[in-house]
Parts: C-alpha cells; sequence; structure tokens
C-alpha cells in the first residue's frame, strides 16, 4: 500500500545548533502518496450476512421457481473463516493483544511497525516514513541538513531529525525542527493518533500506542519501542492537526 517516497531536496544548508539537532532553513518534502480514499477492510464478519441476504439473479423469468431453503442469518458462508480463527490472525497482527483495540500498531520482527488497518491516510504515511529511519543510527544533527543540499536524506538521524522526518512525510512540516522548536509545534495536549513529547533537549513520538523514540534504538535496534518503556515526565505535550 505504499509508494515511493521522494526525499530529496536542494538547498544550501545552515547548521545552527539549538536543543537536539539543528535547523536548516526552507526546503519542502514530498508526503508519501496514499490512494484516496483510504478506507480500512471491512468487518470479515459482514461476509456471511451479506452472502446471505443477496438475492440471485433472474436471468431467465421461465425458469421453473426453485424453492430455496430457509435463510439462516447467522450460519458462516462455506470457507468463512471461523470466530476462532479470525481471532487467532487479529491475535497475531496486532502485537498478541488479540485484537481488542484495532487501532493499536505492532512492532513487527524486523523493528518497524504493522500500521493498523483504521489509520488515515496522514497516519499511514507518517508511519511509512518513521519505518524507513527506525534503524538507522543516531548523530547529533542527523536529519538537519549535515549534508550540503540534502535536508532529509541521511545515513544518521538525531531525536528530532528522526521526528521531523515522519511528519514532514505526513505534510506537516517544510523542514525539520529541534527539540526545542516542537515543544511549540501543533496543538496542546495528546492526539488521538500522535502525540509528541517534547524539551528542550529530547523529543520523541507516541504513535498508534508505540513509542518513536531514539534513546532506545541502541537497546533494541529500532527507534519502535514498547510506550510503557520510559518516563514522560518533564516533556511538553503537543499533537499534529487532525491526528
Amino acid at each position: 500500500m505504499s509508494r515511493s517516497l521522494v526525499l530529496a531536496c536542494v538547498l544550501a544548508a545552515a547548521f545552527l545548533v539549538g536543543g537536539c539537532g539543528s535547523v536548516s532553513s526552507g526546503g519542502t518534502v514530498q508526503a508519501w502518496k496514499v490512494d484516496d480514499p483510504y478506507l480500512p477492510p471491512p468487518d470479515p464478519s459482514s461476509y456471511a450476512k451479506a452472502k446471505a441476504k443477496t438475492p440471485a439473479a433472474d436471468d431467465d423469468a421461465d425458469a421453473t421457481p426453485v424453492e430455496a431453503a430457509p435463510a439462516d442469518d447467522d450460519a458462516p458462508a462455506s470457507g468463512a473463516p471461523t470466530d476462532a480463527e479470525i481471532a487467532a490472525d487479529l491475535k497475531e497482527a496486532y502485537g498478541g493483544k488479540g485484537g481488542t483495540n484495532l487501532d493499536q500498531a505492532a512492532i513487527a520482527s524486523n523493528g518497524t511497525a504493522i500500521i493498523p488497518d483504521t489509520a488515515p491516510r496522514k497516519l499511514v504515511a507518517l508511519m511509512h516514513a518513521a519505518n524507513d529511519v527506525a534503524h538507522k543510527p543516531y548523530v547529533y544533527g542527523g536529519g538537519h541538513g549535515r549534508v550540503a543540499g540534502e535536508i532529509w536524506t541521511d545515513s544518521a538521524y538525531d531525536c528530532s531529525g528522526s521526528v521531523s522526518y515522519a511528519l514532514a512525510a505526513a505534510g506537516y512540516l517544510n523542514g525539520p525542527e529541534t527539540s526545542g522548536t516542537l515543544m511549540k509545534f501543533g496543538k496542546p495536549g495528546p492526539g488521538k493518533w500522535v502525540t509528541i513529547y517534547a524539551n528542550a533537549g529530547h523529543t520523541f513520538m507516541v504513535v498508534a500506542g508505540l513509542r518513536f523514540d531514539t534513546s532506545g534504538r541502541q537497546n533494541t535496534g529500532t527507534r519502535w519501542q514498547p510506550a510503557n518503556a520510559r518516563s514522560y515526565a518533564g516533556f511538553t505535550v503537543r499533537h499534529p492537526v487532525g491526528l
């Protein structure tokens, strides 16, 4: 469902130190393109009822009518998965949570985030981009224009560089921000899908129930970690408009 992400921007970088990372002035980034409209798949339990209630086509008006068997709205369609099979699939897909919260992302065995089927388009774009840099090493100033003419493409990212990269891919930023400037980003308080935690020295996000945080990468190999794996004290809480 993902599309190619064009992230190279021609720009002369001005390297200004401030908080976690540094800011390059100006620049644009093309957001991830997600098919419009993006709709979550239908509930599998609806298949059987839809099939049972669909009338047969009357292709031959002169044909001898055949008395139909009494419809059983509760009977599964032939070959349909059982409730137990659906529950097992959901449990595997959503990190052992049994599908109790379909908005909850999960961490795959390769350290990337499994995007929830219910995710809106902007969240899909943001999480694809976050997956792109999830394994990249940490370097102070990474993702802020260390390489002349490239403000987004980098071999390593710091905390605000990786958060900015993900936000830019969803159309929220035209240039990387520091952790200090992210303290005033978007709207105050937690969001439904994305919550940004920032102070003068560090920033991270909670995205669909997972924490996207450079500080845990050295231990797990990925910026995706369980949301309850650190303290949230001392951070300003913000969220992107619409998420």
